[in-house]
């Protein structure tokens, strides 16, 4: 296909200057050296060019709603049009991030109920939904297991402890928050093990950062005891919720005996993910950390204090809204709770994402929510199954799946030199994206797959297929494989040179 860039169509002089502004305001304010000595190098073309263009260049994207993308860790799934087309009601869209609360008990109402429903679900005695995205979200959970220590004037807790199958972004946030880092190994079956953990915890150890199911795809066994253990020391346990499609309704990490946890509400609850944003981490907490919750918080008038209580069985029912004041709902900040880690953004976090959490979950029930975890874990399982008796090799084939599991092609390599890129840029022909590659480290020419709950049977058949075929391919031909893909735009990249000499501006 050619003309890929909108440089390449259209010719000179021409334009689309119905759309054109008015006219342009003086440019005698602007110094001289600020003006622009020639005009910007804009493509000249026609609206329905430009038109074309772009949607042909939309067309060529792979995503959930055109392809199975079964990235493992990252759950790109099929999120119901309802949630967007209700959280962009005009009321909500229009409404001002800095509108009194007697003009805002609608969008309050709403995130009161999210952060009790997050809490039901989680098992923690607080929720704070300010974090913007899962990164942001760590941050505060980290902060609030630091700020924790301090408060009680224990400021010898500067060791995180995370497992070698973390999140690379665990390390990152406890460094960024100036503590130091200790990793503790797996053993062979993917479980934490236990006398390292025992070893290494100590005086020093302000808490453990431990994903549950793991990155390699299995439950953690003995949570209980990793959570014993860390607890008996002093430190305290964060939980990296980035994906909890595996567990909702099943078990909640407050009753493993999680201090905090993280969720990011743009994987599980309903916000299509990828392309960089926007997301939510939002943080939930145990009864200790409650104080340190980041703010601004949703609260009831003239119940600060019990804000964040526990809710003891099922959802809240629907809150009334007021027509006139006083307000029921308001927001807490630092004057309401001094003890908090602060602010993390300048509202109170994106909203827009927050309410299709809300929706997803309103629409879905507790029952609903249970077969988001039934689904999940099934379709792995299956897959998993799958795969395993057309001959592939599972990286842990003594366990049972979680919401994702691990392919690995160290036997392909070694017998046909076939890798897990190579599986990845085939896929691509076959109509599928790729699962994530080469993570975690821990496995070599690892395939972390997650199928998630949206998917059918019949697509994750043609998935299993569309393998097998790629793996016969490679015997009989590997440097047909490894010169894919040949049905996309852009053909295999030197990916080294690409890092090292990235060029991405067009130039006449």
């Amino acid at each position: 296909m050619t003309e890929r860039l909108i440089f390449e169509r259209g010719s000179p002089g021409r334009g689309a200057r119905a759309q054109a502004p008015g006219p342009v305001a003086s440019l005698a304010p602007v110094p001289a050296a600020l003006r622009r000595r020639q005009p910007p190098a804009l493509p000249q073309v026609s609206e329905l060019q430009a038109v074309r263009h772009y949607t042909r260049l939309s067309q060529l994207n792979f995503s959930i709603d055109t392809h199975f993308y079964p990235l493992g860790s990252c759950t790109m799934k099929y999120n119901p049009r309802a949630c967007n087309t209700l959280a962009m009601l005009p009321e909500f869209l229009a409404h001002h991030p800095l509108a009194p609360d007697e003009c805002s008990q609608g969008v309050l109402a709403c995130l009161y109920e999210l952060q009790q429903m997050l809490q039901t679900v989680t098992g923690m005695a607080g929720v704070s939904l300010t974090p913007m995205a899962g990164a942001q979200g760590e941050f505060a959970g980290v902060a609030m297991i630091r700020a924790y220590h301090r408060s009680r004037g224990d400021t010898a807790r500067t060791e995180i402890l995370v497992p070698d199958a973390a999140h690379g972004t665990n390390p990152a946030t406890a460094t960024q928050l100036g503590l130091t880092v200790r990793e503790i190994p797996t053993d062979h079956n993917g479980d934490v093990d236990l006398e390292a953990l025992n070893a290494a915890v100590g005086p020093q150890t302000a808490g453990l950062m431990l994903t549950n199911p793991s990155t390699l795809g299995v439950f953690e066994r003995r949570i209980k005891p990793i959570a014993d253990s860390v607890h008996r020391a002093g430190g305290l346990l964060y939980y990296d919720g980035a994906n909890l499609n595996a567990i909702l309704g099943k078990v909640r990490p407050g009753d493993m005996g999680f201090d905090v946890i993280h969720m990011n509400l743009h994987k599980t609850f309903s916000t299509p993910h990828g392309g960089g944003g926007p997301g939510s981490g939002a943080v939930g907490v145990s009864q200790r950390l409650l104080p340190f919750l980041p703010v601004p918080i949703v609260g009831v008038r003239g119940q600060e204090s019990g804000v964040g209580e526990k809710q003891s069985s099922g959802f809240p029912p629907p809150s009334p809204v007021p027509r006139l004041p006083p307000p029921i709902f308001c927001w807490l900040d630092e004057r309401d709770r001094p003890q908090s880690i602060g602010r993390l953004s300048a509202f109170m976090g994106n909203v827009g994402v927050l309410l299709r959490a809300y929706i997803y979950t309103r629409l879905l029930g507790r029952e609903g929510l249970h077969r988001v975890a039934e689904f999940a874990t099934l379709n792995a399982n299956y897959l998993a199954a799958r795969l395993r008796e057309k001959g592939f090799d599972l990286a842990f084939p003594q366990r049972r799946a979680s919401h994702e599991f691990i392919l690995t092609l160290r036997r392909q390599k070694q017998e046909i030199g076939l890798t897990a890129t190579d599986v990845a840029k085939r896929l691509l022909d076959y109509g599928f994206h790729a699962p994530t590659v080469y993570f975690p480290l821990l496995v070599p020419e690892c395939l972390l797959i997650e199928p998630t709950e949206s998917e059918d049977k019949g697509t994750l058949d043609a998935f299993v297929e569309a393998l097998c075929r790629i793996w016969d391919e490679a015997k009989s031909d590997i440097a047909f494989v490894k010169g894919a893909p040949y049905t996309l735009p852009v053909r295999r990249l030197d990916e080294v040179r690409a890092a090292r000499q990235l060029d991405i501006r067009w130039k006449p």
